[in-house]
């Protein structure tokens, strides 16, 4: 199974590739990981990612694209796997469609997690973190027992910039700006479901499961 995962900035997509590499056996593969690995083992593409990476921007279509295709051009590509932050842009979806044929491996399904934009900002900008034993809080889920304080005494929270109301809201603009032909791109190949993304994680697990199970058999 080669799968793709979309969704909005908090839809869960990440905690759902994890699930998917574990129980159907994918390699999860996260751009995120691989620009840290890159800028770790400082390679002439994680040093022009960094300050990308750093500044919390997205890095160019073209710089991404390069580090992707790399991955998929090793001795241990993966044969089957999901797709987590990738790609982001038709752009990306373009190169990524030609490294897949240059590598003679089709894609699956690609899911798109639906989650409305006020829940969104809900679930991102009510975390809070304690700075000094880094346990994370959560306004709605998880309150601390003293507003503002961690339970552990250590002292007040913290805000990622990240989690902000203000930062989450241009990340859902920008996300919806890009995705938009993204999503227009897969359909019209005939590739995208669309999946409530609402719900308990076990709920939305077994969504996806319900569409990959129509999918099985088809390419690995």
């Amino acid at each position: 199974m080669r799968v793709i995962l979309l969704g909005s900035p908090g839809s869960g997509k990440g905690t759902q590739a994890k699930l998917l590499s574990q129980r159907q056996k994918l390699v999860h593969v996260g751009t995120g990981d691989i620009l840290r690995e890159a800028v770790r083992m400082k390679t002439a593409a994680g040093r022009q990612a960094e300050p990308f990476v750093k500044s919390g921007l997205l890095v160019p279509d073209s710089l991404v694209n390069e580090l992707i295709a790399d991955r998929f051009r090793r001795d241990d590509r993966p044969e089957c796997f999901v797709m987590d932050g990738y790609p982001r842009t038709v752009a990306q979806a373009s190169a990524f469609d030609q490294v897949l044929r240059q590598q003679f491996l089709g894609l699956d399904s690609v899911i798109l997690l639906m989650v409305d934009d006020e829940k969104v900002v809900t679930r991102l900008s009510g975390r809070w973190v304690c700075p000094i034993c880094k346990t994370p809080y959560h306004l709605v889920s998880n309150p601390p027992k003293k507003a503002g304080f961690c339970d552990k005494g250590c002292g007040p929270l913290i805000q990622r910039d990240d989690d902000r109301e203000e930062t989450v809201r241009e990340r859902l603009r920008v996300y919806h700006e890009n995705t938009e032909a993204l999503i227009a791109h897969y359909r019209s190949h005939g590739l995208l479901h669309e999946v409530p993304g609402e719900g308990g994680i076990e709920e939305i697990y077994s969504k996806i499961a319900d569409v990959l199970n129509h999918q099985a058999g088809r390419s690995c």
